[in-house]
């Protein structure tokens, strides 16, 4: 009840810092705590760009965005919204140089020629995606190598689930609490995704190529639904709803592992989305800004969004090179975003 005094409190406060600071830029993700800087930095004249990651934005973001000098966005849908100049940037994710499928697939012990499954369910309601697993892991396995990143409250619970599996097999599920800066090799090993439609996840995902199961957190105002169904309608994903997602689903889901051609362009239509130069479009933004120089054009932002960083080593998902796309064999051992 007290925000509104709060907010009304902090506009005086920012303006006194922001007169003190002199920033050359603004950069912000929106949001309600952004209000009072947006309207100090218009009020002193001080360039801000806002940024979304999600389709749908909050009521706070499109405020902020009215007094922005520009916005950049994870999906183009969202410029509707927000209104010009904006700008699909996609959404900043980390380097990709320098990683290799080969390589990152020694690192997890995944066969050279065997399929492998990302499942992750964010850092919120894992408790759906590790009754699922549970249910479907006897024949889960058969299909593929499993990466599960539980997180520390369903790690316990994993390796029981482990051990009650046939010791030949054991290798072929393999739950850890957390990937930080090994994420980015689970993903490079990895032929399948499944996990929750955040802006980030999707982002990571695509600039990788990989076909995408999305299961919606369904309490995040629906953004995360409106992110899952760009996905899908793009071909490089599949949707599963909360309440849908159990051990049956999953399994009929990972049938793309065995489908090679459905998912040779699953992943072609994941890369089409990938934007993994998107942090060096953003920073061409904020610097144009900060300079007082003509914004770029969308040409321009489209060319450092899709090639501005480095992509994984390797030849490119589906092509002559890539073993294990005959019939019936494993999807592409190795791939380009």
């Amino acid at each position: 009840m007290l925000d509104p005094l709060r907010l009304s409190l902090s506009y005086p406060q920012t303006l006194a810092l922001l007169g003190t600071w002199r920033p050359a830029a603004i950069f912000t993700t929106g949001g309600y705590v952004s209000l009072p800087v947006a309207m100090a930095a218009a009020t002193l004249r001080v360039p801000m760009l806002v940024w979304e990651g999600n389709v749908v934005p909050g009521r706070s973001t499109r405020v902020v965005a009215r007094l922005a000098s520009c916005s950049a966005v994870s999906f183009v849908q969202t410029c509707r919204t927000l209104g010009d100049p904006c700008f699909r940037t996609g959404t900043p994710i980390r380097d990709l140089a320098g990683t290799d499928r080969l390589a990152a697939r020694r690192r997890f012990e995944v066969p050279a020629d065997a399929r492998c499954l990302l499942l992750f369910g964010g850092s919120q309601a894992v408790a759906r995606f590790d009754a699922a697993v549970d249910d479907a892991l006897p024949e889960l396995i058969g299909r593929a190598v499993v990466l599960h990143v539980t997180g520390e409250d369903g790690f316990d619970a994993a390796l029981a689930r482990r051990e009650r599996l046939a010791t030949d097999v054991r290798p072929r599920y393999r739950p850890y609490p957390f990937l930080r800066d090994e994420m980015y090799d689970a993903y490079a090993a990895a032929d399948l995704v499944v996990g929750r439609a955040g802006s980030s996840t999707i982002a990571e995902t695509t600039a990788f190529g990989i076909p995408l199961v999305v299961v919606p957190y369904p309490h995040a105002a629906g953004h995360q639904a409106a992110n899952a169904r760009l996905v899908e309608e793009a071909g490089a994903g599949r949707v599963i709803p909360d309440e849908e997602f159990d051990g049956p689903a999953l399994l009929d889901a990972t049938a793309i592992l065995g489908d090679p051609r459905r998912h040779v362009e699953m992943a072609a239509a994941s890369r089409g989305l990938g934007r993994p130069g998107a942090a060096d479009a953003v920073a061409e933004l904020v610097l144009a800004l900060a300079e007082r120089r003509p914004l770029p054009g969308p040409d321009e932002i489209e060319r450092l969004s899709r090639e501005g960083m480095g992509a994984p080593e390797g030849p490119a998902r589906g092509s002559a090179d890539a073993p294990g796309e005959g019939p019936g064999d494993a999807p592409g051992e190795a791939r380009t975003a």
